[in-house]
C-alpha cells in the first residue's frame, strides 16, 4: 500500500525522506526475499545470516536480575519478545516496543520501521509526533488500525485511533467504527493523558551506526552499508547457477536467427544463444563449450563475503569461511576486535531499550493506578561468550588494586554488578563486602 494513502488518512506528511523510504523497503526485501529470478538468486540469505548471527551472539549468555519482583516480572514478559525486537531493529534500523495494559501488568507489541510514519522529532531526533500501522484479518475483511501519538512541549501525550476495513490486503478501504473489531472496541477515538508522560509512550530501539543513507536521525539496518554487495552476491549466485545449468555450453548462431517474432519476443533464448556477424559466410548454428568457470565465480563470491564482513564489522570468516567454528574469548585473537565492538554496541542498544521500557511502564502504571515499585534498578549480565573474558578482566582489576591504581570498592562493584559512582555507592560496597578489610584476596 502506498505511503501516501497513510499520509492522507493521518492528514500529515511523513518527514522520512524518499531515499530512506526506499532504503527501508530494500532492507526488508533483502531480509525476506526468497524467490530467485533469472538475474538474482538470494539463496545465500546474507542479510538473514548477518542478523541471525548477531542476535544469537548478543543474547548468548544474557541474564537480567532486578530487586523488585514487579520489575523482574515486567522484564520477564518482555523477554519473550527480545529476539524478535532486536531482529526487527537490525533489519529496519529501528523498532518500537509498545506497552499495553494486561492482566498482572503489561504485554508488549512490536512495531517495525516499515509500519511507522514520523511527523515530528525533537532536537535529539526522538519522535514526538508519529503514526503507526497495525493490520489484522477477520473473515473476509482486512482491518488496518492507524494510531497517532503526539506529545506536546509539556509532556502530555495524546493518542488518536482510526480503523479502516477493506476486502483487499493492498487497500486501506473505508473508515469504520472501532467497535466493529473486538480487539479495538475498548480504544478511544482520541485520548489525552491527564498527567505528563514525557514521550510518545513507545520504547525506541535504534541501531548505533550513523545514518549512511541521508544523514537523518533515522536508524539504518545493520547490513545497510553492504546492501549493494549483497545484491552483487545474489547476481553472482544466479550467474553461477546458470553456468552449471547450461554446462557452460552456448550455441553460437548467426544474428538473423535472433530476430523478434510478431509478438515482439525473441525466437531464441538470448542468454543461451549468442549472435555473431564476424563471418558473413558462416551461417547456421555452432556449439561452443569451454570449461566451467566455477573457480572464478567462487573466488569472487568469497571476496564479496569478506567485503561484507569488513563493512559491517563482523569477525573475519563469519560469512566467508564455511568451516569456521565458534570459539571462546581466550581463543579469539586480535581479529575479533572490530566484531566485539559491534556486538557490544548492540548489547548496549538493547540495555537502553530495557531502561526505556521500565521507565515508560512505571509512568503508565501510575496513570492507570497500578502498583509502582520504589526500586526500579536492574542489572544485565552479558556473560563471557566471545565478547570478553570476564576472568581475565577480574584478574586485571585485582592487579590494578594491588598496584594502587584502582580502588578496591570499584573493582568489587564491577564484580558484583553494584554501582560505584558516588561515595554512598562505595560505602554500600564496603558495608557489604569489606566489613573488616579493604584488600582483595
Amino acid at each position: 500500500m502506498s505511503i501516501y494513502d497513510y499520509e492522507s488518512s493521518f492528514e500529515s506528511a511523513d518527514t522520512t525522506t524518499k531515499a530512506m523510504r526506499n532504503a527501508v523497503e530494500d532492507w526488508f526485501s533483502l531480509y525476506y526475499q526468497l524467490s530467485a529470478t533469472e538475474a538474482s538468486d538470494p539463496c545465500q540469505r546474507i542479510a538473514y545470516t548477518v542478523v541471525n548471527k548477531i542476535v544469537k551472539t548478543v543474547f548468548g549468555e544474557y541474564k537480567v536480575s532486578a530487586i523488585s519482583p514487579v520489575v523482574a516480572a515486567l522484564i520477564a514478559r518482555l523477554d519473550k519478545k527480545r529476539k524478535e525486537a532486536l531482529q526487527l531493529a537490525l533489519v529496519g534500523g529501528e523498532c518500537y516496543i509498545k506497552p499495553c495494559p494486561a492482566e498482572g501488568g503489561f504485554s508488549f507489541t512490536l512495531i517495525p520501521r516499515n509500519n511507522v510514519l514520523i511527523f515530528g522529532r525533537d532536537a535529539e531526533g526522538a519522535p514526538v509526533d508519529m503514526g503507526t500501522v497495525e493490520k489484522t484479518v477477520r473473515g473476509k475483511y482486512y482491518y488496518t488500525l492507524l494510531e497517532r501519538r503526539s506529545v506536546d512541549e509539556k509532556g502530555y501525550l495524546t493518542i488518536e485511533n482510526r480503523l479502516f476495513r477493506s476486502t483487499a490486503s493492498d487497500k486501506l478501504g473505508n473508515q469504520v467504527s472501532l467497535s466493529e473489531h473486538p480487539e479495538y472496541g475498548a480504544l478511544a477515538v482520541r485520548y489525552r493523558y491527564p498527567e505528563p508522560v514525557g514521550s510518545v509512550g513507545l520504547a525506541r530501539i535504534k541501531t548505533p551506526m550513523l545514518n549512511c543513507v541521508d544523514g537523518s536521525a533515522d536508524g539504518v539496518a545493520v547490513f545497510a552499508p553492504a546492501a549493494g554487495l549483497i545484491r552483487n552476491i545474489d547476481r553472482n549466485e544466479a550467474q553461477l547457477n546458470g553456468e552449471f545449468s547450461r554446462g557452460e555450453s552456448r550455441i553460437i548462431a548467426s544474428s538473423d536467427l535472433l530476430g523478434r517474432n510478431s509478438q515482439g519476443s525473441r525466437d531464441l533464448t538470448d542468454h543461451l544463444f549468442v549472435g555473431l556477424d564476424e563471418d558473413p559466410e558462416q551461417v547456421g548454428i555452432t556449439v561452443f563449450s569451454p570449461e566451467l568457470r566455477e573457480k572464478s565465480f567462487l573466488a569472487r563470491k568469497h571476496e564479496y563475503l569478506r567485503n561484507v564482513e569488513s563493512i559491517i564489522g563482523l569477525r573475519r570468516g563469519m560469512l566467508s569461511d564455511a568451516n569456521i567454528e565458534e570459539r571462546t574469548a581466550t581463543e579469539i585473537a586480535s581479529s575479533a576486535g572490530d566484531y566485539n565492538l559491534t556486538v557490544m554496541d548492540f548489547q548496549e542498544m538493547w540495555e537502553n531499550a530495557l531502561r526505556q521500557v521500565v521507565d515508560i511502564c512505571c509512568v503508565l502504571a501510575r496513570l492507570y493506578r497500578l502498583d509502582v515499585p520504589k526500586d526500579l534498578t536492574f542489572s544485565v549480565d552479558w556473560g563471557n561468550g566471545i565478547l570478553y573474558d570476564e576472568g581475565a578482566t577480574w584478574e586485571a582489576y585485582k592487579q590494578m588494586v594491588t598496584s594502587g591504581l584502582l580502588k578496591p570498592e570499584v573493582a568489587l562493584g564491577w564484580r558484583f554488578n553494584m554501582p560505584a559512582e558516588t561515595e554512598a555507592d562505595l560505602a554500600a560496597i564496603r558495608k557489604r563486602y569489606m566489613p573488616e578489610q579493604t584488600q582483595i584476596n
